[in-house]
């Protein structure tokens, strides 16, 4: 078979794939853009295959490769016959679309930006016979010059071949100026709904990426070598090159392999869900704390993936080949991050030691805790803020907060509480997230009324509020009292409303008092100031009282001492029981 045609030569005849090699021979003139005869011969071939063909032809004119493609499309090739890759490549391509249509495509135009050809020609063919041409080319700052088609036997060759040299001054040179991208360029690629495909591109705007496509294959489930179908891949791998994309990114977790085998069709870079959602975390995260433990939640991630070359690297399959420094060189790699990730967890453990003292210490004053709780950008560090009058960092992004803040304060009935802000939960939260950032989260699950904020402007409010009572059973936190709040009611129209939630707007200032009332109903269930009134013959309960609550304030009287403390209520009724109603003055 002949070896100088390249690209799709399987199952084309011998006798074709020699006329198509007969075309390396073809001399075209200095003042011949595409010679009609070579049209003639493109356009016979293609059709008769029913598969795109491109040649590529040097500014001297001679054609220095010919390929066979598709029917939908040829696989293009850089050629550059120059050192300097920001200039011209010195090659036009011209290649065949044998729908008939001459149009030039968005992934077309794009790899005459990306291979830097002299022109990019199309040349529509129907019926072995050329229909319409096309020609584009590169301008200042890589603006495309896009004339219109023209009929096959009427090229504007003088104008092209003028304009190929107009071009070449301008493109590449020291004075031109491109601007640089200040972010990637993301595809976006779900399988499951728009609603999470939409969420999809807040994140990825949120981690810095500017989206210019997205796009839905509805599947029952994900093929287990490209998570897409092959086709649906080739035809995303097209979209990615005609958008210019730097980076294609999955709504769903992606194996190794898969990642793998997609970066191979795409040729872009390929990140899943989960991984985009470490890169936001990455970059939110503050505090040493939370530092840690995004560290360790990348390498729990990335050590699942870490795998080898296929079989080289493989030493379960053995025999010749096998053996090697490869797969030592992975068993390093994999050593290292072992070596990290337990040296990460004992850090953490030092962190939780201290958490755990500060809690005990909370605890033993009987200060309870109020987490505020909620879907990501719902509003909750914007709420802590209008509350407490605190300036927590809190914008219009997914995860603007990682570390959980607390602020002390004051019921109207004098009752102290602790206001925890904690970080968003969101669909197909990442398990290596939850199980790093466990400690953090369980501030909901150990506090004693839990706030739960939902975006009232959402049109997915009630699906993220059963998000949110799902991370809320797998952390254990279902038996607080819980308060429903609305925010961002100032925007929704008509605001959504849950049986009794609080319908509050965190940015006006609306029901944040109606909110703080309803904290402290929920805690006066629970705690409550009372007044001891402790006889000198009894001041041995003393003792026993203060480790109880908070004291508020100590008074000695004639007779005795009048103590009034924050207790709950079971330790004040446990004490009734046991020294009689009259230790207590009636408030």
């Amino acid at each position: 078979m002949n070896d100088r045609v390249s690209g799709n030569t399987e199952g084309v005849r011998e006798a074709m794939l020699a006329r198509l090699d007969s075309l390396m021979s073809f001399e075209i003139g200095e003042d011949e853009f595409l010679p009609r005869e070579l049209m003639k011969t493109l356009a016979e071939c293609s059709c008769e295959l029913n598969r795109e063909i491109a040649v590529y032809i040097t500014r001297d004119g001679e054609i220095v490769n010919v390929a066979i493609g598709t029917d939908r499309d040829v696989e293009l090739t850089d050629y550059r016959l120059r050192r300097n890759a920001q200039r011209l490549s010195r090659v036009r391509c011209v290649h065949t679309h044998p729908d008939g249509d001459g149009h030039l495509s968005d992934v077309d135009l794009s790899a005459l930006k990306i291979f830097r050809y002299d022109a990019m020609t199309a040349v529509g063919v129907k019926d072995g016979e050329p229909t319409w041409v096309q020609a584009a080319f590169l301008g200042e700052n890589e603006e495309i010059i896009l004339p219109p088609p023209a009929r096959w036997y009427r090229l504007p060759e003088a104008e092209w071949l003028d304009q190929i040299l107009r071009s070449d001054e301008i493109v590449g040179r020291e004075e031109t100026h491109v601007v640089a991208r200040d972010r990637e360029r993301a595809v976006l690629m779900g399988i499951e709904s728009t609603e999470s495909l939409e969420e999809l591109k807040r994140l990825a705007e949120t981690a810095g990426a500017e989206v210019v496509g997205m796009f839905l294959q509805k599947r029952s489930k994900p093929d287990s070598a490209l998570f897409i179908g092959s086709g649906r891949a080739e035809e995303l791998a097209r979209d990615c090159q005609a958008l210019e994309a730097d980076v294609c990114i999955f709504d769903e977790e992606l194996t190794g392999v898969q990642t793998r085998n997609l970066e191979e069709i795409l040729r872009v870079k390929v990140i899943d869900r989960t991984m985009l959602i470490l890169d936001i975390f990455a970059q939110r995260a503050a505090s040493s704390e939370g530092k840690l433990q995004v560290e360790l939640a990348q390498l729990q991630y990335r050590s699942s993936r870490l795998i080898g070359q296929g079989l080289i690297l493989s030493r379960l399959a053995g025999g010749i080949g096998t053996r090697g420094p490869g797969e030592s060189q992975l068993e390093m790699s994999r050593r290292r991050i072992r070596e990290r990730m337990t040296e990460l967890r004992r850090r953490l453990d030092e962190v939780e030691k201290q958490r755990n003292i500060r809690r005990k210490s909370r605890e033993k004053n009987e200060i309870p805790v109020v987490a505020l709780v909620g879907y990501t950008n719902a509003g909750k560090s914007t709420l802590l803020n209008a509350l407490t009058g605190s300036d927590v960092y809190a914008e219009d992004q997914l995860f603007a907060t990682l570390d959980a803040v607390s602020r002390r304060m004051v019921t109207p009935e004098n009752t102290p509480y602790l206001l925890v802000d904690t970080v968003g939960f969101i669909r197909k939260l990442p398990h290596t997230l939850v199980s790093a950032f466990r400690s953090t989260l369980e501030e909901a699950a150990l506090a004693d009324v839990l706030v739960i904020v939902n975006d009232g402007a959402s049109a997915e409010m009630m699906k993220q509020h059963d998000t949110v009572e799902e991370v809320l059973e797998e952390l254990g936190a279902t038996e607080q009292k819980r308060i429903e709040v609305i925010n961002k009611c100032d925007i929704a129209d008509p605001p959504p409303a849950f049986p009794g939630a609080v319908m509050v707007s965190a940015k006006t200032g609306q029901g944040l008092e109606d909110l703080k009332a309803k904290i402290a109903e929920a805690l006066q269930e629970s705690y409550a100031p009372v007044t001891f009134a402790i006889p000198f013959s009894q001041y041995g309960i003393l003792a026993q009282i203060r480790p109880l609550g908070r004291v508020i304030a100590e008074n000695h009287t004639d007779t005795g001492t009048e103590l009034t403390m924050m207790i709950s209520r079971e330790d004040t009724e446990r004490l009734v029981r046991r020294y009689g109603a009259e230790i207590v003055i009636p408030s």
